[in-house]
């Protein structure tokens, strides 16, 4: 009963109702005894407030919450104490965190960025960081920065050097998951779908996407959950796939698969997903269409022939050293490649995960992605492999900072949910998203107005890309790309100023895990590189 009295009537619209039913008795007041003028002005008046606040379409929250949620906005008002304790601040307690999501709500919502009174940081704080400046900047006539993946393949993809990382529909509602393509297809910039496969809501608009294929084979699968290469091919063979990633971990909870409950397996869901409707969902742990290094990358050469040529690459957080180095030398011995890798990072977020995974399993996005960029090099694969990465890029100085540590390009999730109105209240597995960005209920999610926040996607991408152009022409460079560790220095715990390139960089020579010869190599290379083998992802043991 309950269950239906909500659905009927949201508790979330209580304040309003509240407010009506005072309007009734203030006007049965007037009525009867003739008294009661001032309460019945000020009922009227939240009432139309909170009729306004339904129908407008700028605040996700107002829609969910008339009346009562312009509490959130005046102390968005009094700034910049109150605003940055109440609106700004997460549970997380981060002050990066706090900090970047202000930037992006402004880049979104095209406001000043620009900031009175200098650094906001403590400069001389261990671990501060900055970009070394040029006397001599550059003067570019664009921000449209791109990489080309897979040049020698039938259908090579230029991408933009900042794209939507990887979420599901099912994770995100369908009016997020319409913005954001919506946004992306005016901005020329890359979509990934996620695991959950390519739903009705990612082809409305004809944004550019990212087909990630992940361990439950969503989109491309046999009732048994096993691959099935015919219903690949269809969906592969669609314009607005661009590239094909097989998904081998994600950085928020590597190694653990998932189930999304019977319940939540919607007729949208099913369907993107090629499951039946109302049963659990499950993403297994490791995959079924191959067990070795080798057939990994032969699946994922068959996946490249079955698209017509699309560049295909694959996508993991770095766990066991020898399991990576695996595949580098199964890549030697076999001669096939992926035409890009993405490096996920374990600060990388998701709806919900086991508290230890989010906290303790797998690397933080700089070492996977230094021992990533670094062992293609040893390995001389690194020129014909591109590069991607994940895990908290937010803002231009990230993207800049993580390309100069090896990256061709980025992918963000956090920073492109910020944008279309995510406030980090964390109940993204209740279905009680107060901004519809991860809900599934109908009435939550159309308070997400589809063209206001595809605007504001766009912005952020937009404003994103020309702060980095202004980095890079402050850096006497052309293209971000060509920032390297020398030019980021950091502030270590000793208080010695040190580059990148210095202080954690270590550049392998191209071809040197060639070399039979690992003693000059570093220690990590030296231990687990002679542990590894193609033919299988355990490690060789000495007897």
């Amino acid at each position: 009963m309950l269950y239906f009295l909500n659905t009927l009537f949201p508790v979330r619209y209580l304040t309003l109702g509240l407010c009506a039913m005072g309007l009734a008795l203030s006007l049965f007041s007037l009525i009867v005894f003739g008294v009661g003028w001032g309460p019945f002005l000020v009922c009227a008046w939240l009432v139309g407030v909170g009729v306004y606040d339904l129908r407008q379409t700028k605040r996700s929250i107002l829609r969910n919450y008339p009346v009562i949620g312009h509490m959130r906005f005046m102390m968005e008002f009094v700034r910049p104490e109150i605003r940055q304790y109440f609106i700004e601040s997460d549970n997380e307690a981060t002050p990066f965190s706090r900090a970047q999501r202000s930037l992006v709500y402004q880049r979104a919502k095209n406001e000043p960025d620009k900031r009175p009174f200098g650094t906001q940081l403590d400069v001389h704080a261990e671990g501060y960081e900055w970009m070394n400046h040029s006397v001599a900047p550059t003067v570019l006539s664009s921000h449209d920065f791109r990489v080309t993946v897979g040049p020698d393949r039938a259908k090579p993809y230029s991408i933009s050097v900042f794209n939507i990382s990887a979420m599901s529909f099912g994770a995100l509602s369908a009016n997020a998951i319409l913005a954001l393509n919506a946004g992306a297809k005016r901005g020329g910039f890359a979509h990934d779908t996620g695991e959950g496969s390519i739903s009705a809501h990612h082809r409305v608009h004809g944004g550019d996407l990212i087909w990630e294929i992940g361990s439950g084979y969503f989109g491309c699968r046999n009732e048994d959950g096993s691959f099935n290469a015919d219903k690949f091919a269809a969906n592969a063979a669609d314009p607005q796939v661009k590239l094909i990633e097989l998904k081998l971990s994600q950085g928020a909870k590597p190694g653990h698969g998932g189930v999304l409950p019977g319940p939540k397996v919607t007729a949208e869901i099913a369907a993107a997903r090629g499951v039946p409707i109302g049963v659990d969902c499950v993403s297994p742990a490791a995959h079924s269409a191959f067990s070795t290094p080798i057939e990994m990358l032969e699946f994922i050469e068959r996946l490249r022939q079955l698209s017509g040529g699309k560049p295909t690459g694959f996508k993991l957080c770095i766990g066991h050293p020898w399991e990576w180095f695996a595949m580098v030398k199964a890549m030697l011995a076999t001669g096939i490649t992926p035409d890009f890798i993405v490096v996920d990072g374990a600060e990388g977020g998701t709806g919900a995960a086991p508290l230890e995974f989010t906290d303790h399993v797998g690397s933080p996005l700089q070492e996977g992605l230094l021992l990533v960029h670094n062992t293609l090099r040893g390995a001389g694969l690194r020129d014909k492999i591109k590069v991607g990465c994940a895990g908290k890029v937010v803002s231009s100085f990230d993207i800049s900072r993580l390309m100069a540590l090896g990256a061709d390009w980025c992918n963000s999730a956090r920073g492109f949910m910020f944008a279309l109105g995510c406030i980090q209240a964390q109940h993204c597995h209740t279905g009680a998203c107060p901004t519809g960005v991860t809900t599934q209920d109908p009435l939550r999610q159309q308070s997400l107005v589809v063209p206001d926040k595809a605007e504001r996607v766009f912005n952020f991408h937009q404003q994103t890309l020309h702060a980095l152009q202004e980095l890079v022409q402050a850096a006497g460079v052309s293209h971000p790309s060509e920032i390297t560790a020398h030019h980021i220095v950091r502030r270590s715990s000793d208080n010695r100023v040190r580059s990148l390139a210095q202080s954690i960089l270590t550049q392998l020579p191209t071809g040197a895990l060639l070399d039979d010869d690992a003693a000059g190599l570093p220690l990590i290379y030296r231990q687990n590189w002679p542990l590894a083998q193609a033919q299988s992802f355990q490690a060789i043991i000495a007897v």
